[in-house]
């Protein structure tokens, strides 16, 4: 999708994925001491950007979508937090080399060869004791869960994704798929995703 097919998506439902952070990761990172600076590549509405920085980090947010981005500000006002928003294409977009302690990637689904080309950039703007978190719907979510991408080329698959990350030289943590509850479903129906951790490893030079 487009910029502007996301501007329409938005305007059809304002706050699309509510206003609270992703469950994961509030879960892997409540309890976490905020040590520098993060950055939220595809941060649509602003939710997780935002909640980072009540944690207490210093947060760059980027996505392509004005609206999504108007949305992003609106909420940070509304918890008092400062973000850096920008707007941009990650296709082309640079993140500062070296300059994150954090990089998240929540439900960006691009095909191989893109994924594979953020994944670059975004290690690549790991600091030394950085950590990249992702999240994002499983190929298995077609079969066995409910929401997300129907197109199985730009859905996830956690071995490997963890295999990607290992060939651009970071330390895989976790790479699993984990159930979620579907939000707006009362039935009980819920989403497979898959949840990954990594970080510069001890004699990695390229973070």
């Amino acid at each position: 999708m487009n910029s502007e097919q996301w501007s329409q998506r938005y305007r059809e439902r304002e706050y699309e994925h509510g206003r609270e952070a992703n469950l994961f990761l509030r879960r892997e990172f409540a309890t976490h001491a905020p040590s520098g600076r993060a950055l939220d590549l595809a941060c649509g509405e602003g939710r997780n950007a935002v909640w980072l920085a009540q944690q207490g980090w210093a947060v760059e947010a980027v996505d392509f979508c004005t609206l999504a981005l108007e949305r992003a500000r609106e909420l940070g006002r509304q918890r008092g937090v400062a973000v850096m928003w920008v707007e941009a294409d990650l296709q082309r977009f640079e993140p500062a080399p070296g300059r994150f302690q954090l990089v998240v990637i929540a439900y960006l689904h691009l095909p191989g060869h893109e994924r594979r080309g953020l994944l670059t950039r975004a290690a690549r703007a790991l600091a030394r004791d950085g950590e990249l978190f992702m999240v994002g719907h499983a190929v298995r979510n077609l079969s066995d869960g409910i929401g997300g991408p129907r197109d199985p080329t730009v859905l996830w698959n956690a071995a490997e994704i963890a295999t990607e990350l290992r060939d651009l030289g970071l330390v895989v943590d976790r790479a699993e798929e984990v159930a979620r509850p579907y939000e707006g479903d009362d039935s009980g129906a819920e989403a497979v995703d898959v949840l990954l951790r990594a970080r510069c490893g001890v004699r990695q030079t390229r973070c």
